[in-house]
């Protein structure tokens, strides 16, 4: 090993998550460290600028996070802190600035490094859930407080926007002090604004009512600018949670009116109220993964479970990019599953007789369900003497039965083909699940490779992880010794064309209970979702179940290919966002769309999307040779 690594190792091993490393690890990462040095108010990135592949640690000095157009100071870190997490995630240009401070030298360190030698470390994972529970970072994963190993970022939950009241009540400035308090009480609001032209010219909350009216110090017959508060305090409709604290702190009030621009000149749009900014906090991801360690009841976790269905809804109308709002649902829903073995868990006679692995399959272990769809698990259990095999395989059954009904009560309904873990056929030993994959890819008939459309994209969530690993290796090393179960993949993938007709028209549900209703589900998304399933499994890597992330992945291992899985991958966050949308609006599962509801520029947008769909499977067609089993 070098010099230099070494003097890395040996600063980097002081500071947590890096502390929690194995030595090779950690020497891993030290030996592909990158190191910059800057000299006082020296920038490393700016707002505006393409987020790098990259993240930052600080050696010596301090680095200062600033927001340009304020040149605020949001964070500054110093020796051991960690930068640039956040925007990882997030992509696309910084939002923040980073300055030196002081002299400076700061390591950088790539995504690839971090998830390959950091976030496959269990109790790496769990000190960086911890600080996302504590809301200084915010870990989004595939696998939490476990082996986590997907994209990382550091969330501030000030920095979102602010969800304030679309329709704030106002009255004239001629109107009487008694006027105004009857409709506060008839609307059963606390604060009350005065407009002229729409234009917001002061404020009554019930505070004033209480300290100037029923102190007899003013009469109700007196208009309402007696008692107003006036200038009011404006802000612009981008307003974020910091920026109302600070001038509700600042200003010492508890109400800010809303305006198109920003000032008292324009438009009143909104109000936005303490409260307001309480009920953000309340229903923010981080507080709600800390309240699911302390529920004890299913209905308890059902309660969280709807309040993540709102926070889904800020984000969506937010504009919030679709993988973080798809990892941050699959943290709580990870969260909430755990939580509720450990409570059945506790409800069983015995403690389990092996050690278990539960898992998520389908669109959950992909990290794709949004809304509230039907639940898909398994279960694996390490290997008993066979004598004790059925025993073993009943005492799972049972606590998976636990599982499941809760999972029905906080709103995951059962699966109507019964692919969950209290099915026998899905709760089966290690060397079963073995035996039974390799029965699936050796005789790939049509229920089959439907089998493994579903259970291939299975993501560990709680228990024994080496056994979700094992099984995971399990797949690839049968598809080597059959390479042939490709070629009916790539079939499979195929029995979905672009869904569109000979005269540009969506293909619709000819009959039943969708009938002339579009399936975004199983003619845009789910052809995607099997191309980039059976391009990774043909790459044999592992790890990798996400739909977004496979094509992005791919696009790195074929750069000749990479403008069309990139088109792939836009496309399905395309797809994603719009099914989510549809679901939140008309309160079911999205799948189904009724295209007379949608704009005609709705329709574009589908539309644009499918030709990702067919530039797709006819690179498959191709690379397989499909043609010749057709």
């Amino acid at each position: 090993m070098n010099t230099i690594a070494e003097r890395i190792y040996d600063f980097l091993k002081d500071f947590p998550p890096f502390s929690m490393l194995m030595k090779s690890e950690l020497l891993a990462i030290c030996k592909a460290i990158d190191i910059h040095y800057l000299e006082k108010d020296t920038y490393l990135f700016i707002t505006g600028s393409p987020v790098q592949n990259q993240f930052y640690v600080v050696k010596d000095g301090a680095i200062g996070l600033f927001r340009a157009q304020t040149n605020t100071l949001v964070d500054e870190c110093d020796e051991g802190d960690i930068f640039g997490l956040r925007a990882l995630m997030r992509q696309g240009d910084y939002k923040l600035s980073a300055k030196a401070i002081e002299e400076s030298i700061v390591y950088s360190i790539s995504s690839e490094l971090f998830q390959q030698n950091i976030t496959t470390n269990a109790e790496a994972s769990k000190f960086l859930m911890s600080s996302f529970v504590s809301n200084t970072y915010y870990i989004e994963s595939n696998q939490v407080d476990h082996n986590l190993s997907t994209e990382n970022i550091q969330e501030f939950i000030e920095e979102q926007s602010a969800d304030y009241s679309k329709n704030p009540v106002h009255c004239s400035s001629e109107t009487r002090i008694k006027d105004a308090a009857l409709i506060m009480t008839n609307k059963r609001i606390g604060s009350i604004v005065i407009t002229k032209d729409n234009r917001p010219l002061g404020i009554i909350t019930d505070k004033d009512l209480r300290t100037k009216i029923a102190t007899g110090l003013i009469s109700i017959e007196d208009s309402v600018t007696k008692i107003m508060s006036s200038p009011v305090i404006t802000y612009p409709e981008s307003i974020t949670v910091a920026e109302a604290q600070i001038a509700m702190i600042k200003h010492r009030i508890t109400h800010l009116c809303i305006t198109k621009d920003g000032t008292p000149n324009t438009e009143l749009t909104g109000i936005l109220s303490e409260h307001d900014i309480i009920v953000i906090r309340e229903n923010n991801a981080s507080v709600l993964v800390k309240e699911i360690k302390r529920v004890n009841t299913p209905e308890q976790l059902q309660h969280i479970r709807k309040r993540a269905e709102q926070l889904l809804k800020r984000y969506i109308e937010q504009q919030i990019p679709i993988t973080f709002v798809t990892k941050i649902l699959s943290t709580i829903n990870d969260s909430i599953t755990q939580r509720l073995i450990d409570l059945c868990i506790e409800e069983m006679p015995t403690p389990p007789p092996t050690s278990f692995a539960w898992l998520a399959i389908g669109s959950q272990g992909r990290e794709e369900q949004l809304l509230l769809t039907d639940q898909d698990n398994a279960l694996v259990f390490n290997e008993v003497p066979e004598n004790d095999y059925n025993k073993t395989q009943q005492y799972f059954l049972t606590l998976s039965k636990k599982i499941n009904q809760g999972l029905n009560i906080i709103g995951f309904e059962l699966c109507p083909a019964n692919m969950m873990a209290s099915n026998p056929k899905w709760c089966l030993s290690i060397s079963q699940w073995k035996t039974q994959f390799k029965s699936w890819i050796t005789t790939p008939d049509q229920d089959n490779l439907m089998l493994c459309s579903i259970f291939f994209d299975f993501e560990f969530v709680y228990g024994d992880a080496n056994l979700s690993t094992t099984m995971a290796e399990s797949i690839f090393t049968s598809i080597e010794s059959h390479d042939i179960f490709l070629n009916f993949l790539g079939l499979n993938a195929l029995k979905n064309p672009p869904p569109l007709s000979f005269f540009r028209q969506f293909l619709v549900e000819r009959d039943g209970e969708h009938k002339d209703q579009f399936d975004i589900k199983a003619r845009a998304m789910m052809p995607l979702v099997d191309a980039a399933r059976l391009l990774i499994l043909s790459k044999n890597m592992k790890a990798h179940n996400n739909t977004i992330v496979r094509y992005e992945k791919l696009a790195e291992l074929e750069p000749q290919n990479k403008d069309v899985f990139l088109a792939c991958r836009d496309a399905f966050k395309n797809l994603l966002r719009f099914r989510t949308e549809q679901g939140l609006r008309h309160n079911d599962s999205g799948r189904f769309i009724d295209l007379q509801t949608l704009s005609k520029a709705n329709r574009l947008e589908l539309k644009s999307t499918f030709r990702a769909v067919k530039d797709i499977q006819d690179l498959i067609q191709t690379r397989f040779k499909l043609s010749q089993f057709m």
